[in-house]
C-alpha cells in the first residue's frame, strides 16, 4: 500500500496550507515588532528621565521624575479619586462626542443635497471653526451653567465642525459615475443619497470619528479648568496651581490612557461595521 501522505496529490495542497498560514502570521508578526519596539522606546525615555532627575542633572520638582508620578498614580487608585474623575469626564467626552458627531454629520451629509446651500454656509462653517474653543468657554458657561451640560456643549463644540467638513467632503468624493449610473438605472435622488453618498462617505465619518475623540476630551477638560469640582481636568488644574508636578503628570497620564481607550473603542465599531476594509489589507 503507498504512503498516500507523501503522494505527489497531497504535496501541493500541504504548500498551500503552509503558504497560508505564513501569510497570516506576517501581519502579527509585524505588530509584535511594532509593539516591541514602542515598549522598548518608552521604557528607554522613562529610565533616561528616572536618571536625569534622580542625579539632579534635571530639577526633579520643575520635570517630575517617573518614580514621583508612578506613586501619585497609586496614591490616587488607593484612595479612589481617579475612577470618580475618569467617569466624570469619560461621560462628559462620549456625550460631547456623540452629539457633536451627530449633528456635525447629519449636516454635512444633507449639504450633498444642494451645492448652492454649501456654498452659502461655507463661510460660516470656516468662520466656527476658526474660533478657539477656550475663547467661548465663558459664553458656555453663561449659557448652560456650571454643571455637566457645559463641559458637554464644550465638546460638541470641539467635534461638530470637525465632523461636518469631514463628512461632507466624504459625500462629495462620491464618484459621479456611480451617480449617473443610478439616475440611469431610475434611482430618485433620496435613493441616491441613502444607498450611495452615505455608504461611500463611511470611511472618510470614521476617520473623522477618530479624530474628533480626542477633540471632544479636549473640549470636555478645557470646560473642566474653566468650572468644576471634579474630573480630570480639574484635578489637572488644582495640581498644577499647587505646584504638585507629579501629580500634574500622573494626570495626564491617566488622560491619555482614556484617550487611546475611547479611539480603541472606536476602531473596534468600524471594525464591526465595515469588515470588508481590513479584509482588502
Amino acid at each position: 500500500m503507498s504512503d498516500t501522505s507523501t503522494s505527489p496529490a497531497v504535496l501541493p495542497w500541504r504548500s498551500q496550507q503552509k503558504a497560508a498560514a505564513h501569510t497570516r502570521w506576517l501581519p502579527r508578526r509585524e505588530t509584535l515588532q511594532i509593539l516591541s519596539c514602542q515598549l522598548l522606546l518608552a521604557a528607554g525615555l522613562l529610565a533616561i528621565w528616572q536618571w536625569a532627575t534622580g542625579s539632579a542633572a534635571v530639577n526633579a520638582f520643575l520635570f517630575g521624575s517617573p518614580a514621583a508620578i508612578w506613586a501619585s498614580l497609586e496614591a490616587m487608585v488607593r484612595d479612589g479619586s481617579v475612577w470618580t474623575d475618569i467617569a466624570v469626564t469619560g461621560a462628559e467626552t462620549l456625550a460631547g462626542f456623540a452629539l457633536g458627531n451627530i449633528l456635525g454629520t447629519a449636516i454635512g451629509l444633507s449639504l450633498w443635497y444642494s451645492r448652492f446651500i454649501s456654498r452659502v454656509l461655507q463661510p460660516f462653517i470656516l468662520a466656527l471653526g476658526s474660533i478657539p474653543m477656550i475663547s467661548v468657554a465663558p459664553i458656555v458657561i453663561i449659557w448652560f451653567g456650571t454643571d455637566f451640560s457645559s463641559k458637554v456643549a464644550m465638546a460638541t463644540l470641539s467635534v461638530v465642525v470637525v465632523s461636518l467638513v469631514i463628512s461632507y467632503k466624504g459625500a462629495m468624493g462620491v464618484d459621479p459615475d456611480q451617480i449617473n449610473l443610478m439616475r440611469a438605472l431610475g434611482a430618485r435622488k433620496p435613493q441616491i443619497f441613502r444607498y450611495l453618498v452615505v455608504h461611500s462617505a463611511l470611511t472618510d465619518i470614521f476617520a473623522g470619528l477618530k479624530m474628533t475623540v480626542g477633540f471632544a476630551l479636549v473640549g470636555a477638560i478645557v470646560g473642566e479648568f474653566m468650572t468644576s469640582t471634579n474630573g480630570l481636568g480639574h484635578a489637572i488644574f488644582k495640581a498644577g496651581s499647587l505646584y504638585i508636578i507629579s501629580k500634574v503628570f500622573a494626570e495626564l497620564a491617566v488622560t491619555v490612557a482614556l484617550s487611546l481607550i475611547l479611539a480603541s473603542i472606536v476602531a473596534r465599531v468600524e471594525r464591526w461595521l465595515l469588515p470588508w476594509r481590513h479584509d482588502l489589507k
